[in-house]
């Protein structure tokens, strides 16, 4: 799978269009998350590499509005997303169980977040062929979710998530539940659609291959990053970073 090191090298912190500065997050008085710091450009896929139970999911939460934040900030584009509820932030979800909608077909669940947004019925389904398509499902729209193989579930949860053009894509161990083979073929599909919608993503996973889709990876281990071996606020190359 081709890497994109030089895909995005933020040199100022005056480019990064999402900042996590000094996240903590307590379950209870365990800290989750302990003193987090990140930063993910215009249009960059981050990945945030690590086993089952290091925090990175919490992280994660915490980004989207999901978890009370108990230090630090996170903001977009210098404007601290303090107080401003999940669906306000313009950001993307996608989880590993998909979360599809059961009793819409394929094209409705892609055209979801296009009805919210109050985009006539001709142009809803225009835009859910046009992202079916990107993520290799052309003809799928009319088809019953529960036909969908894992694979075919998540490439639909992906379009989705994609279709409202969120200013930043959340995903949390999307491909986990699939076979390792089918993981990294997803993998692409999912780097090859965000780079063609333009849209930057922070990518958890515990997966290095998956993670190898990535512009940069970075290590989180006891709810901390690893120090980051350029020392330039995580911008590591995936070389580097899966060493």
């Amino acid at each position: 799978m081709p890497h994109h090191p030089d895909r995005l090298t933020p040199a100022s912190p005056h480019v990064w269009a999402l900042t996590v500065k000094e996240m903590t997050i307590l379950y209870g008085t365990a800290r989750a998350v302990d003193a987090v710091s990140l930063q993910v450009a215009p249009g960059e896929v981050v990945a945030l590499l690590g086993p089952s139970g290091c925090g990175k999911s919490t992280l994660l939460r915490g980004v989207a509005g999901l978890e009370p934040l108990a230090g630090g900030s996170v903001s977009w584009d210098g404007a601290d997303l303090a107080g401003v509820a999940t669906h306000r932030r313009g950001f993307g979800l996608m989880f590993q169980d998909g979360q599809l909608f059961p009793h819409m077909t394929v094209g409705a669940n892609v055209a979801f977040g296009l009805r919210m947004a109050g985009m006539g019925r001709t142009a809803r389904r225009a835009a859910a062929d046009a992202w079916l398509a990107l993520v290799g499902l052309d003809g799928y729209a009319d088809r019953d979710v529960a036909t969908l193989s894992g694979g075919e579930a998540q490439r639909v949860a992906l379009a989705r998530a994609l279709a409202p053009r969120p200013r930043l894509l959340l995903l949390d161990e999307p491909l986990s539940a699939l076979d390792a083979d089918l993981r990294v073929e997803l993998a692409g599909v999912v780097r090859g659609a965000l780079t063609s919608a333009g849209t930057g993503a922070l990518w958890v996973t515990h997966d290095a291959a998956e993670a190898a889709a990535a512009d940069r990876v970075l290590r989180m281990a006891g709810g901390r990053l690893v120090a980051d071996p350029r020392g330039d606020g995580g911008a590591a190359s995936p070389r580097s970073a899966l060493r």
